[in-house]
């Protein structure tokens, strides 16, 4: 009697151990992915800069930070939704009604070469009535006022002192 294993069955055992090796590679994946979730904050230092010197430049508005579009912006128009569903604006600021004055970006490094985005971005705002400032640093005090002062004036928003 010969008590070789035959090659299919030495195949197949090998063919098996990979399948199950890929398998657990798999889930072990899956799980990395979906199970491995931790907070953070919600500001970076720089935007936690920046609220600071919104809320003590503008302290009869309402200062809020990271703000959706969708919380903003309205339409009926399923393509149009598309447009700024699931963007979000660094910051608004209203009045004490939570009528909206004006969005507030601070761009940094990551928005060089993204100038046609954030046009956009703008556009879809201003259509809605909402003028937006940007600001590639945080500005002093005197310049936020000035450049906030000046885009809700000339939309006619009015600004108490």
């Amino acid at each position: 009697m010969d008590s070789r294993i035959p090659t299919s069955l030495l195949l197949l055992a090998l063919v098996a151990v990979v399948v199950a090796a890929a398998l657990g590679a798999l889930t072990k994946k899956g799980r990395r992915a979906t199970g491995a979730v931790s907070g953070r904050r919600p500001l970076t230092e720089r935007e936690q800069a920046m609220y600071f010197r919104l809320t003590r430049t503008l302290p009869e508005q309402v200062v809020l930070a990271q703000v959706a579009f969708s919380a903003l912006l309205t339409t009926k128009d399923r393509p149009t939704r598309a447009t700024f569903d699931r963007k979000v604006a660094d910051f608004v600021v209203c009045d004490r009604a939570f009528t909206v004055l004006a969005a507030i970006e601070l761009d940094d490094a990551s928005h060089k070469g993204r100038e046609k985005r954030d046009a956009d971005r703008d556009a879809l705002l201003t259509k809605a009535g909402i003028p937006v400032l940007r600001f590639k640093q945080v500005p002093d005090a005197d310049a936020l006022l000035v450049a906030f002062r000046k885009v809700t004036s000339d939309s006619g928003q009015v600004l108490s002192p």
